[in-house]
């Protein structure tokens, strides 16, 4: 009885240490390919503005969280799927229900795994996500304000806009630019161009000007062939539509920690203008997140153990396994969409992981029947 009991055991570590080592490994790969698409288009937009290498790395680091997240109950259905898949190629699950382990109790260290998986998803949805999404929006409004990155150069003829080309030929330490050249073709059939000696660069509330001193502006209207000239002392120019300048404004519930969200729902009504129903809507669908990537992998697990056990690819049942997968997927997506229309609602979202955990649950009791396991015992 205790040898018994040992083997189970043994067991038990045996699959949870291949799980858990083919959850790092489809993590890695799936949160590389997710982060390589996101850093190429974040990589053009901060290098072209005139960011250092180490803003784009400060950026990445802080879109990773929402990342895995995303990620995580994937990788955690995809490391139960192939850790099932090869313990059927290699005759390993036959061997473990001779020796009388039933899919169910086999399911235990499956169970455990999700846990972990679980545990991990709502530290990120509940707590790293919505930190980094927070800082991430502060960090864009901050780099965003400093426009002289992008806007400022001297001497290089830039095109801050469509239609808008700027050249400044000298840039004192003290932030006065020198030598201005300003042409301005956004207005269809009108050219301006301004020149002045000295300007200076100015941030507003309203957003940020070029004010130039000293200088001239010359208008070319083509419909009437005229050049119209006027001279300056100083002259304001809108340069808020060639900078993409982002405010820092409240928070939205996506950036607000569950902790806080509990602790202090007056002040989060008070900052976001969202209702009761929807803080709770967004605890409730950060927790569904977690239970996701707990239910995924006893899923995958229990699928894979239907039909015959053989020693070729079991495409039908990782077949089988993926339509699941994408049915529950599917599921959640409708609840999320029958929910978004009424708070009140919620528990709508807890139905699809509840349905896939007694799905899950049958098919595990389903398999572990005498007559099945008699039948498949042989391998094809």
């Amino acid at each position: 009885m205790e040898r018994g009991k040992t083997g189970v055991r043994t067991f038990d570590r045996y699959l949870l240490s291949q799980l858990l080592t083919l959850f790092g490994f489809f993590s890695l790969v799936l949160v590389a390919v997710y982060w390589i698409n996101r850093a190429l288009l974040l990589f053009d937009r901060l290098i072209q503005n005139g960011h250092s290498a180490a803003v784009f790395l400060e950026f990445s680091a802080l879109a990773l969280p929402n990342v895995i997240r995303v990620v995580l109950p994937i990788a955690a259905f995809a490391a139960a799927v192939y850790a099932t898949n090869r313990m059927r190629g290699d005759s390993e699950l036959v061997v473990i229900q001779a020796s009388g382990i039933s899919p169910l109790r086999g399911a235990r260290a499956v169970a455990g795994f999700g846990v972990m998986a679980g545990a991990v998803t709502m530290i990120l949805t509940h707590v790293l996500a919505p930190m980094a999404s927070g800082r991430l929006d502060q960090r864009s409004a901050e780099i965003a304000e400093d426009v002289t990155a992008g806007l400022l150069t001297e001497g290089q003829f830039l095109n801050p806009g469509n239609g808008v080309t700027l050249f400044i030929g000298e840039i004192t330490p003290a932030g006065e630019l020198r030598s201005v050249f300003l042409a301005d073709r956004r207005a269809p059939g009108t050219e301006t161009v301004y020149t002045a000696e000295r300007a200076l660069l100015l941030r507003r509330d309203d957003g940020p000007r070029l004010v130039m001193f000293d200088g001239m502006s010359q208008r070319y209207d083509p419909a009437e062939g005229r050049l119209g000239t006027t001279r300056f002392d100083d002259f304001s120019f809108d340069v808020s539509d060639l900078v993409d300048i982002v405010q820092a404004g409240p928070r939205d519930l996506d950036q607000i920690g569950s902790a806080e969200l509990l602790t202090a729902p007056d002040a989060v009504r008070a900052e976001t203008g969202a209702g009761p129903g929807a803080i709770a809507l967004t605890l409730h669908k950060r927790t569904t997140q977690g239970a996701q990537a707990l239910v995924a992998p006893v899923l995958g697990f229990a699928v894979m153990l239907l039909g015959g056990f053989s020693r070729f690819a079991a495409w039908r049942q990782v077949a089988a396994a993926l339509v699941a997968l994408v049915v529950y997927d599917l599921g959640d997506n409708l609840s999320l969409d029958a929910v978004g229309a009424n708070a009140a609602a919620w528990p709508l979202l807890y139905l699809p992981t509840l349905a896939a955990l007694a799905v899950a649950v049958g098919l595990l009791i389903y398999a572990g029947q005498p007559t099945r396991r008699k039948a498949t015992a042989a391998p094809a």
